[in-house]
């Protein structure tokens, strides 16, 4: 547990820097030390954080049970996430619809695959894991709106091209998810016997 928590501390510890941090470019920690450090550093925090999740997740296993969730969860789970890829694909290309009204996709990604998770998931690691993102996303969701960041201004030109291919993509990460890359990935099938 220790090595998962601690890859969380430092994953959204960075994270919750840059939501937090100043606006004002001459008071930030790049203006001192430079955009590519920062960046460097950064990023090196971040993936740090992220193979100490991995690694920590599943030390964890197998994990106790805080809840034992109906098999009808893991189905809905594979439904949510048939929404959440395409959004997550779309908040990474140009402005489409779905990320000119959702305003801030990734941030929405990221809360409808937490909770997909958390439905279908009652073992402590989950909760942990998937909480985390889950409550990060709501905080930064709040942060985003406090600065005003109200997504893409309303004279911005739209691609429904964006759209297709976020669906198309959205739809090959699912499918292919469901057939083995989630198991080859992640150690679990997302349907077992199946993949």
């Amino acid at each position: 547990m220790v090595y998962l928590l601690a890859g969380l501390a430092l994953f959204f510890g960075a994270h919750i820097y840059s939501a937090l941090r100043t606006r004002a470019p001459e008071r930030r920690i790049e203006a001192r030390i430079g955009a590519g450090p920062f960046k460097g550093l950064y990023t090196l925090v971040a993936i740090a954080g992220l193979v100490l999740i991995v690694w920590g997740y599943g030390a964890m296993r197998p994990a106790a049970i805080i809840w034992q969730p109906p098999v009808w969860t893991v189905h809905l789970n594979i439904l949510i996430q048939l929404i959440a890829m395409p959004i997550l694909i779309a908040a990474n290309l140009p402005p489409g619809y779905i990320k000119k009204t959702l305003k801030h996709p990734m941030l929405v990604a990221v809360k409808v695959w937490a909770i997909g998770h958390l439905l279908a998931n009652g073992e402590l690691n989950s909760i942990l894991l998937f909480g985390s993102f889950l409550a990060y996303a709501v905080f930064d969701r709040i942060m985003v709106k406090k600065r005003g960041e109200t997504g893409l201004p309303a004279e911005v030109r739209v691609s429904v091209m964006s759209d297709v291919i976020a669906v198309l993509i959205g739809l090959i990460i699912w499918g292919a998810m469901i057939f083995g890359l989630h198991e080859i990935l992640f150690g679990q099938p997302v349907i077992a016997g199946l993949g």
